[in-house]
C-alpha cells in the first residue's frame, strides 16, 4: 500500500463519520486519462475531504506556506501535493500542473486561490482555465455543500464534465475559461 492510500484510508476513517461526508456524482469522474477536479473553497478540511471521496489519487496545487514545516512538508509531499508561490505567477508550479496532467493523473484546484470565508463563490483566479486550455484534460466541477460545522451531511459534490469546446473554439482566455467553470460550480451549488 502506497504511503497516499494509507493516509487516504486514515483520514476518511476519521473524517468521514466525523462530518457525515457524502459523496456524489464520482461516475463523472473518468477512470483513467487527465482529469483537473476544480472545486469550491471553504475549510482548511476542503483538500482531504476532496481527496477522501474521489476514486483516483489526487495531485494537489498547495499555497508555498504549507511546506515551511518539514514534517507537514514530508506528508505533503508524499500525497502528491506540490507548493504553489500565491499572488505571482509560479512557472515552476504551471510546469508541474502541466506535468501531472501530461502523465494522465488528476489534478486538483481550489479556483478561488484562497477559502471563502462567507461560503459564497467568489470569483475563479485564471489558472483553471490555463490548465484547462494547456492540457487535453477533462474539467469536473465540484462543489462542497453544507458546513463543517452543521449537524447535516457535508456533500462533495462532482458535477458533469465541463464542455471546453465552445471556448476554444472562440478563443476564450484563461479567466473566461476559469468564469465558466465557476458557473459550473455555482449551479450544483444552487441546485443541491
Amino acid at each position: 500500500m502506497s504511503f497516499y492510500q494509507f493516509a487516504k484510508t486514515v483520514v476518511k476513517m476519521v473524517l468521514k463519520p466525523k462530518y457525515k461526508v457524502k459523496e456524489e456524482g464520482i461516475e463523472n469522474i473518468p477512470s483513467e486519462g487527465p482529469v483537473i477536479i476544480c472545486s469550491n473553497h471553504i475549510s482548511n478540511y476542503d483538500p482531504p475531504i476532496v481527496g477522501i471521496t474521489c476514486p483516483r489519487p489526487i495531485h494537489f496545487l498547495a499555497k508555498e506556506e504549507l511546506f515551511k514545516n518539514k514534517l507537514f512538508a514530508f506528508i505533503l509531499n508524499h500525497v502528491n501535493a506540490f507548493p504553489i508561490k500565491r499572488g505571482m505567477k509560479d512557472r515552476n508550479a504551471l510546469r508541474k500542473g502541466l506535468e501531472v496532467l501530461k502523465e494522465g493523473n488528476v489534478l486538483g484546484l481550489f479556483p478561488e486561490g484562497t477559502r471563502s470565508k462567507t461560503g459564497e463563490l467568489k470569483r475563479g483566479l485564471a489558472g483553471a482555465g490555463f490548465f484547462a486550455l494547456r492540457s487535453q484534460a477533462t474539467v469536473i466541477p465540484c462543489a462542497i455543500v453544507g458546513s463543517y460545522k452543521s449537524k447535516e451531511p457535508l456533500r462533495v459534490i462532482y458535477g458533469k464534465p465541463v464542455d471546453l469546446e465552445p471556448l476554444r473554439e472562440s478563443k476564450a482566455s484563461a479567466q473566461e475559461v476559469t468564469d465558466a467553470i465557476m458557473d459550473e460550480i455555482r449551479k450544483i451549488k444552487e441546485n443541491h
